[in-house]
């Protein structure tokens, strides 16, 4: 069967079905990212983005619990990101067999079952000791065969140990299908939200701290789109989906509204976009100077998401939203 023609695995899970509903904003519309690392019982701040923290794969469950049993609106959905420390990783990033997202997995799948849905970002930033998003050859350019390996098995070992969507982010040619041929040969049936119109941006700039991810040397920009590119969005998009993808998604999403309606008008599948952590800082610094009003900004936003076409949004606002939307609901 065509991998294009897997419709099930998009829509096995409730949040994952109303992903292909449109809407005003609701819970369901959005994704809270988590930083999680290997000292189990940390929590700190992440300077860069104040109110995110990093927080030990023990610690994880406790600190959302508030979010995910609350009454009315609540927590249905993560994006989980392994931090390690520069001593943990390897050269091919094979440090992710020992990833913090693992256990983090294992203790949220057991406390909270279907009530949260489990994404897990998919990259080898993270996990090198070089900090490109792919296995290198000896001339500093990408290994393309070697890097499509490592992350087909990184996507098996995270749904083997919990994960219910797939979230590749790495941007290599070829790795949505490599990933999903993966998983159909263990028998796993878990859908695909591609990375695949990420642009190479100077938005990322507070996560690559969070993440503990910048580029030792070099840049992103062989890998990730041009971000003036239109034509290459959309070809990304259309490729992924052709390889397996179930949702795709545009990254940064503000400076962005028009790729993701062009996306709108050409794709079928439901488009995330991710409000990343310079949108975030940017907002959280101007309201903070007294320039702008948090609230009203950060739903303004979300309704620039939702016209434009998204249905998903990834997005650091996620606890303040379901308190506004509470909010509303009460009013």
């Amino acid at each position: 069967m065509d991998r294009s023609h897997y419709f099930h695995n998009s829509y096995r899970h409730p949040v994952c079905r109303s992903w292909h509903s449109s809407s005003s904003l609701k819970d369901t519309n959005l994704i809270l990212p988590i930083f999680v690392t290997n000292t189990p019982d940390q929590k700190s701040e992440i300077a860069s983005m104040p109110g995110n923290f990093h927080y030990g794969y023990d610690r994880v469950v406790e600190e959302l619990r508030p979010l995910i049993e609350r009454t009315g609106p609540r927590l249905r959905a993560i994006m989980l990101f392994g931090v390690l420390q520069p001593h943990e990783k390897e050269i091919k990033g094979n440090s992710f067999k020992n990833s913090p997202v693992i256990p983090a997995l294992e203790r949220l799948k057991s406390a909270y079952g279907q009530k949260l849905l489990l994404c897990v970002d998919i990259c080898l930033c993270g996990y090198t000791t070089h900090g490109h998003c792919g296995v290198l050859l000896e001339d500093g350019t990408i290994n393309l065969a070697e890097s499509q390996s490592q992350l087909a098995e990184m996507s098996v070992l995270f749904a083997q140990h919990g994960a219910d969507v797939i979230a590749p982010s790495d941007m290599m040619d070829g790795r949505v299908f490599y990933i999903k041929e993966a998983l159909l040969q263990k028998q796993i049936f878990i859908p695909i939200l591609s990375y695949s119109s990420k642009f190479k941006s100077s938005f990322y700039g507070p996560f690559r701290d969070a993440a503990n991810s910048a580029p030792a040397f070099g840049d992103r920009a062989a890998y990730q789109l041009p971000s003036a590119s239109r034509e290459l969005a959309i070809r990304a998009a259309l490729r992924d989906i052709e390889e397996g993808a179930d949702f795709v998604m545009v990254k940064p999403a503000m400076p962005y509204l028009d790729i993701i309606r062009d996306l709108k008008n050409t794709v079928q599948v439901p488009i995330c976009c991710y409000q990343v952590s310079g949108e975030f800082a940017m907002i959280y610094h101007a309201a903070q100077a007294g320039g702008i009003n948090l609230k009203e900004v950060v739903l303004e936003s979300m309704q620039g998401f939702l016209r434009a076409g998204a249905q998903i949004i990834i997005t650091y606002f996620t606890p303040s939203l379901l308190d506004w939307i509470a909010e509303s609901y009460n009013s």
